[in-house]
Formats: structure tokens, sequence, C-alpha cells
């Protein structure tokens, strides 16, 4: 059973920066690819970043409610050490949410950017920026 445990979140100050972590276990991190999503409170749970197996490829969501992380965010992974991470600059307030990462077997961005498209979810941090 592979399982996914996030880490790294906290309460920052706006123009903070942050870098998620997601430990992978019981497989290995390489069978898949990697997303993170987020979910602030009432809303929905949203893409955010992915990357391919091997981290050639990375997407971005453009812009998440007019507020784009394509530029502030970085995805990247070391599957020697299965570990995705989300590195988050210039953090906003709107930026605070719960962030989850999830492994999925597909790679393409149209299915990568649907969360009924991952086998694993981590339980979540909380990321928190303060205006």
């Amino acid at each position: 059973q592979t399982h996914l445990v996030e880490s790294g979140g906290r309460l920052v100050q706006a123009g903070d920066s942050l870098r998620l972590s997601c430990a992978v276990s019981g497989a290995r991190s390489a069978n898949y690819a990697m997303g993170w999503f987020r979910q602030a409170p009432a809303k929905e749970r949203e893409f955010v970043a992915a990357i391919s197996w091997n981290g050639g490829i990375t997407w971005y969501e453009d812009s998440v409610e007019g507020h784009s992380v394509e530029g502030r965010f970085t995805i990247s992974r070391d599957n020697d050490k299965n570990l995705v991470f989300l590195q988050m600059n210039d953090l906003k307030p709107e930026d605070t949410a719960v962030y989850y990462c999830g492994a999925s077997r597909y790679g393409e961005r149209h299915t990568l950017q649907n969360p009924n498209k991952y086998s694993y979810w981590g339980q979540g941090t909380q990321v928190s920026v303060s205006s």
C-alpha cells in the first residue's frame, strides 16, 4: 500500500517562502506522476502543480481564482529519496489552504488537473499566510 505524508506547512507572513515535502512509502515514487492540490475552507480541492514520473515535465495552474502560482511555485522530485517538493515563494494570503500531495498513474496535464485521477493522497499540511 502506497502512503504519502506531507510536511513543511506553517504560519508565515506575506512575501515569505516555504518548501513543502511529500514522502512516498510503500512503493517507488517513480511509479507515479505526482501532484499538489490545495483546499481552502468551504472551497473545493484545486490543482496547483504536477510533475511527470521522472521529473522531466511539470505543469502548473495558470490562474487560481486570478492569483497565478506559475512563477511563484516550483514542483520538483527526488526519486532516489522518494520525495516530492513544492517550493512556494512570495506567498500571499490567498495561498492559505491545506496542501495535499497525490500520486497518479496518469501522465497528461488534462488528467493530472483532476483530483479524481489520483490513486493516493496524503493527509495534508496547513499553510497559513498572514497579511
